[in-house]
Formats: structure tokens, C-alpha cells, sequence
């Protein structure tokens, strides 16, 4: 799996740690260079990201200049982006809701395995041709790097992977068409959306239905980065998509196989709120989650993360301090 010490593609922006305090600099390479808000033309990243495609372009020129580079191996990297908001995709995969949905009706009705992969097809195909993404919410405070080892929450045992395409929004986005919508996307990142499995549906009252708050919100639990690549390099209609623990791949997928693509995405969030310059979409997970596989996080695993173009991001397990 490429290092994720190298970014493959011509170039992009990351955050380093300088002290107690975290940089910007632009990564090509297995190079980085800090930095100034002048050279970024705007005082931050998110002022950055407003300005749309003409500011990336002011960076490339940069990426063949004498400037002072220093290894990508001799800096710590943190999460590339300081969102807002975090928006987050549910069901988005066909084939792996199809799989979901399909053992559902095997096991509750009296259609065969055919039968019921065929009519869940047709029912995602109904899905993606008449309905909506779905849609809930995450707290920007667990936004972290892979810098940070996910410590796992000793209150359960099944904590999963989900690792999924994050879009960064550049221009603030408001109830825009499709057809508007990528030229308010300023990048693409990775997430890897942890998700406790056991708090997923409430216990106590099952009307309430599901608790993505307790399920998915813990210290740590969206592990982002390493890299912001800017929108004009990704295919994000086909990115291949995967996921190794300890060195076996679990996930294994690619962006053509989504339900509803980064421009229904952002048309559809954009309809409710208004997404602001560095917020975060992530688009959903492909098949392949521990919940399938029957094998959750433990202290000591180490998942590698990589979409293409994307780089690669390291996260390490260990065990929640007492």
C-alpha cells in the first residue's frame, strides 16, 4: 500500500504540528513547505477554500519554486481541514445496502437468496432514481488526525471502521442544483467514520430509533487526512476506495458504486443549511465494515486507509485510558 508519507498526486494542502500549534503547508510529493498567509492569499484555510478554483491555481505555481521544503518523513501531520459543520451519508452504497438488504428479506421472508438480492436491487435503483440521501450529523471535535491513536471507549466492544470520501466545501453552498453543485467543492479528503454498534439504536425506547450521537461521536472518532487534494485532481465519480487491518483488506470499493454522487449530495445537504467554506460531507461507506466481517477494534490494531489520489492514513487502536 503506497506510504502515506507520499502524496499521489501533484500536490496538495496538509497540516503539520509546529510546537502546540498546527501549520499550513503545501504537500508535493514526499515534500512540504510551510505556508505564509501571503503566499495562501487569505488569512486561513477556510478563507482559502472560499475563494474558489483560482486560489488552488496560485498554490500550483508554487509547487516548482526553490521554496523551503523540508521530507514529508521529518513532520508530524494532523487533520487537513478545521470544518464547521460535518455532515455525514447513510446507506449510500449500493451493493453494500443491496447485501443488507437482501439477508434481511432471506431471513424474514420465504424469497430465495435471488429473489431477494433482485428485489432489493429495484428497490435501490427506485431509491437512487426518486428519493434522497439521508442525512445526520457529527460534532467537528472529533475531527482529528492519525496523529492521534483512536483510544477505544471501554463502555463497549464494538467499535467499527467505516472509511469513506469526505468532500470539502469551498464556496458556501446554499440550496443549489446538481448541476451547480461541484463548482462549490473545493476538495476531497479521507474519513474513517468510527461507529459503536451497540449504541446505534436505543435500547430503552426503540421508537426513538436510531443514536448517532453516543454511536459515533466520541473523542477521536473521525479520523481525517492526511491530505486536502484539491477538487480539479480527483475523480470522485471512481476513486477506489480500501481499507486494510493489521495488513488484511476488509473494504475493498469504488465511488462508482454510490447511490447518490458528490453533486446530489451537495445539492441535497445544501437545501436545509448552508454549507460553509472547510465543512465536510462524508459520502458513505462501502461493504466490507466489521459488522460484516464479525470483528471489531482492539487495542493494538492498525487500520491503513487509502482512496485514490488521496494518499493513505495510518489510524492505530489502543485501549481507552482508566
Amino acid at each position: 500500500m503506497t506510504s502515506h508519507r507520499t502524496l499521489d498526486n501533484r500536490f496538495a494542502l496538509a497540516r503539520f504540528r509546529d510546537g502546540d500549534t498546527a501549520r499550513l503547508g503545501l504537500v508535493a510529493g514526499d515534500r512540504i513547505r510551510a505556508l505564509s498567509p501571503d503566499e495562501l492569499g487569505a488569512p486561513d484555510l477556510n478563507a482559502f477554500l472560499a475563494q474558489g478554483e483560482l486560489a488552488w491555481e496560485r498554490l500550483a505555481r508554487l509547487v516548482d519554486t526553490e521554496g523551503p521544503w523540508q521530507a514529508l518523513a521529518d513532520v508530524v501531520l494532523t487533520a487537513p481541514v478545521e470544518p464547521r459543520q460535518v455532515l455525514q451519508t447513510g446507506a449510500n452504497y449500493r451493493q453494500h445496502v443491496i447485501e443488507l438488504v437482501a439477508a434481511g428479506l432471506t431471513n424474514s421472508t420465504d424469497r430465495t437468496s435471488d429473489e431477494a438480492r433482485a428485489h432489493a436491487a429495484q428497490m435501490m435503483d427506485d431509491r437512487a432514481a426518486n428519493g434522497e440521501p439521508y442525512f445526520f450529523i457529527g460534532l467537528p471535535a472529533c475531527v482529528v488526525g492519525d496523529d492521534v491513536p483512536l483510544a477505544l471507549p471501554a463502555y463497549s466492544e464494538v467499535h467499527d471502521w467505516e472509511l469513506e470520501l469526505a468532500v470539502v466545501i469551498g464556496r458556501e453552498a446554499f440550496r443549489v442544483s446538481r448541476d451547480e453543485a461541484l463548482d462549490h467543492v473545493a476538495g476531497y479528503t479521507i474519513v474513517n467514520d468510527i461507529t459503536t454498534r451497540d449504541l446505534v439504536f436505543r435500547k430503552d425506547m426503540k421508537e426513538i430509533g436510531t443514536d448517532w450521537y453516543r454511536a459515533k461521536n466520541a473523542p477521536g472518532f473521525l479520523p481525517t487526512g492526511p491530505f486536502l487534494v484539491p477538487a480539479q485532481l480527483v475523480d470522485e465519480s471512481d476513486a477506489h476506495v480500501r481499507l486494510d487491518l493489521n495488513g488484511d483488506t476488509m473494504q475493498d470499493s469504488s465511488t462508482s458504486d454510490l447511490l447518490f454522487g458528490v453533486p446530489a449530495l451537495v445539492s441535497a445537504a445544501s437545501q436545509t443549511m448552508p454549507l460553509l467554506p472547510g465543512d465536510i460531507l462524508l459520502t458513505g461507506s462501502p461493504a466490507g465494515n466489521g459488522q460484516h466481517w464479525k470483528r471489531f477494534l482492539r487495542d493494538g490494531d492498525v487500520m491503513e486507509g487509502s482512496i485514490a489520489g488521496l494518499g493513505t492514513q495510518v489510524v492505530r487502536c489502543v485501549e481507552e485510558s482508566s
